[in-house]
């Protein structure tokens, strides 16, 4: 905080720091006993009607009574990584789009409207990297109206917590009735140390191709349908790693994209009756060999907030997060 003569702190943000990195502290009657103040830092979303709004990195919404305030100040943004690769948001956002593309596209301006028959979010939504060409609330109309034709909900998909994400986006999506549904990490990490794991590979069957014993395995879906099979194997270079278990269906299976200097690992699953034998590490393993062997030097993932085992799992192969993505979906009245 910011601390002038005599000790005081001072508020040193005004409206006009909207869409900028503050950090305030305020009161709030939740704060423990002896504790009145507490803090938030994130991006300044909004200041109307003398309530601040900041959101944080995770995407989360903190709403501040300006007479509440006692201190605040913009702050630079996040330092750069220290390990792994560097990566933009942008980049890093155009190479996860690469990797899981939709049956139908089209553009809207900047942004991307997405369809896939209804498989997975990322595939049936509306991906806003730029300037729709149109005042965003006309936007979202044109957004809404584009899925209803195809019987497909609307949803956008944003990013928070890196710089030059969609904080102010998200505060938009919420004035306008949308409403976040699902949030996730999207992490990032040096590829060979991935492949230099000590995992035994020798199980590991790598494929150009998607097969129904790879897909029995796979459960985001139910039947699978053209559109299924259509995204799973979008991307520039895709390979399917699989483990064969006791019958017909895999112990463990997972996807691979390799885009450039970037490789994208996607559908890392494991039995429940076969976890913690090392398989999802064997699979990485050799689709991170394979992709370093296509010249491929960095790794992304996404993987959502809740998922305690993947995220420890990644975390000792060097995972760090990069920044947290959204789906807002618009609340029909």
């Amino acid at each position: 905080m910011e601390i002038i003569g005599g000790g005081r702190l001072e508020v040193r943000i005004t409206g006009a720091d909207v869409g900028k990195r503050v950090s305030v502290r305020y009161v709030t009657e939740s704060s423990a006993a002896g504790d009145r103040f507490t803090d938030a830092v994130g991006v300044l979303t909004s200041w109307d009607n003398s309530v601040l709004l900041i959101t944080r990195k995770s995407g989360e919404s903190v709403r501040i009574a300006e007479s509440t305030l006692v201190a605040g100040k913009v702050v630079p943004a996040a330092p750069a990584r220290r390990r792994g690769p560097a990566a933009t948001f942008p980049e890093l956002a155009r190479v996860t789009a690469r990797a899981w593309q939709p049956v139908e596209s089209e553009a809207l301006g900047e942004w991307t409207l997405r369809a896939a028959d209804g498989f997975t979010r990322r595939a049936n939504s509306a991906l806003p990297l730029g300037d729709p060409g149109l005042p965003v609330a006309d936007a979202l109309r044109r957004v809404r109206a584009w899925y209803e034709d195809r019987k497909l909900p609307a949803y956008v998909q944003t990013a928070t917590g890196a710089e030059g994400a969609q904080e102010l986006l998200c505060a938009e999506l919420d004035r306008h009735g949308w409403r976040r549904e699902v949030s996730a990490e999207v992490r990032i990490a040096a590829l060979a140390p991935i492949g230099d794991l000590d995992a035994d590979v020798s199980a590991v069957r790598l494929s150009r191709t998607v097969d129904e014993s790879w897909l029995r395995r796979y459960q985001r879906f139910g039947e699978p349908s053209p559109a299924v099979r259509s995204v799973l194997t979008s991307g520039p270079s895709v390979w399917f790693a699989s483990v064969a278990g006791t019958g017909e269906v895999p112990a463990a299976i997972g996807r691979c994209v390799v885009d450039g200097r970037w490789a994208g690992f996607m559908a890392v699953e494991v039995d429940p009756d076969q976890r913690r034998r090392g398989l999802a590490t064997s699979v990485m393993t050799a689709l991170a060999r394979t992709a370093l062997d296509e010249g491929a030097s960095a790794a992304w993932l996404q993987v959502e907030a809740d998922n305690d085992g993947a995220r420890a799992l990644y975390d000792g192969m060097g995972f760090a997060p990069h920044h947290h993505y959204h789906h807002y979906r618009w609340a029909e009245a």
